[in-house]
């Protein structure tokens, strides 16, 4: 069986919410495909991540830091800033620079 591409699982998901959203189905049919949008929300949940961490590694530096790039729509490719454009890198603490 071929593997389910996200567009489809959210496509199939967006479906299910106009029928559920309709109120005329019968219980068992309701049913049915409530467990069906879980289980698609779910896969599609499961491929944001996977991308999230995906942008998060193609987003290291060379040594290493993650540099924030935030998503600028008007340049019109969708494309964020390089990252040698100064901004500063991610970091998980406020430590303060030993002197």
């Amino acid at each position: 069986m071929p593997r389910e591409k996200f567009e489809d699982a959210l496509n199939k998901l967006e479906k299910i919410v106009s029928k559920l959203e309709e109120g005329d189905l019968p219980l068992e049919e309701s049913l049915r495909l409530f467990e069906e949008g879980i289980r698609l929300s779910r896969f599609c949940n499961q491929k944001l991540d996977e991308a999230e961490k995906k942008v998060e590694i193609l987003s290291k530096g060379k040594d290493g830091t993650l540099r924030t790039r935030p998503f600028d729509p008007s340049t019109g490719s969708g494309r964020a800033p390089s990252a040698g454009s100064g901004e500063a890198p991610l970091s998980d603490s406020n430590e303060e620079e030993e002197g």
